[in-house]
């Protein structure tokens, strides 16, 4: 996060309406740049003093004013609305597209094994119809890791959150999956994206590949809020080969001083 960022967020985290994640990140950034701390204090100062101030009680007239205007807005909003031939043509056109199809798919095949499942479970016998709907959750398993591995590289951050949160519809995730989880850790321009693959991560832990990407992951990170994230992950599995990972992170030039002291207390819980 730089300074112009900042600035932009304080007026939301003033207000807590910023999200969780983004709240630490600006945290983090104030530490560290004594520049936006003295903005945030100032702004914090100004925000009261306008909170002491007396709220005037709308007038008659502009209560007449507001309900005209009102009015004028909910004629100008009608006139607007599409008809529904308009909107018809426009679902089919989002359908159309790669994204929307693949979801059209996805959703028609889950039907379609829904409708399967029923039939065999009530017309075969009870073994058959087990291994039936094995059959059928594979399907769906192998149907939810390719629509994440169809979505976790969209350019849309949204995309690639919707794409990082199939993994809590996966029982056992193959290595494709792993691996992109992976990369996305490591390289996603978003932080928000990294955090929320992290927490996906550390519930597939389980896998040594998982537990082992993981570690090699400490040294990448170059954002406080995600080193923080996985520093705490490594104390939580605890995960010992994790301490010569984090040793290196303190030598680190530049470590946020909360990253550091946060570093310190993890090898000192995992040692």
């Amino acid at each position: 996060m730089n300074c112009k960022n900042a600035n932009e967020q304080f007026t939301e985290w003033l207000s807590n309406q910023l999200p969780e994640a983004e709240r630490l990140e600006l945290e983090a950034h104030m530490i560290g740049c004594p520049d936006c701390q003295q903005e945030a204090d100032s702004m914090q100062q100004l925000w009261q003093q306008m909170g002491t101030l007396p709220v005037p009680e709308p007038s008659e007239r502009m209560r007449v004013q507001f309900n005209r205007m009102l009015d004028t807005y909910k004629d100008t909003i009608k006139a607007e609305q599409p008809t529904w031939l308009e909107r018809f043509i426009e679902q089919l056109r989002t359908l159309l597209t790669p994204q929307g199809a693949l979801r059209l798919a996805y959703s028609l095949a889950l039907i379609g094994i829904g409708i399967g499942a029923g039939y065999w479970f009530q017309d075969k016998p009870t073994v058959a119809s087990q291994q039936q709907i094995d059959s059928l959750s594979l399907q769906v398993q192998e149907m939810r890791q390719m629509m994440l591995l169809s979505l976790i590289e969209n350019p849309s951050a949204s995309e690639r959150l919707r794409a990082v949160s199939y993994t809590d519809e996966i029982n056992q995730a193959d290595e494709r999956v792993v691996e992109a989880l992976l990369t996305t850790l490591n390289n996603d321009p978003n932080v928000n994206v990294r955090l929320v693959t992290l927490e996906a991560l550390a519930k597939l832990a389980d896998d040594s590949k998982v537990r082992q990407g993981l570690v090699q992951s400490l040294t990448q990170q170059d954002s406080p809020l995600v080193q923080v994230a996985l520093a705490d992950v490594m104390v939580k599995l605890q995960e010992k080969k994790s301490i010569k990972p984090l040793r290196q992170m303190l030598r680190q030039e530049h470590l946020n001083d909360l990253v550091k002291t946060k570093i310190q207390e993890s090898i000192k819980a995992l040692s």
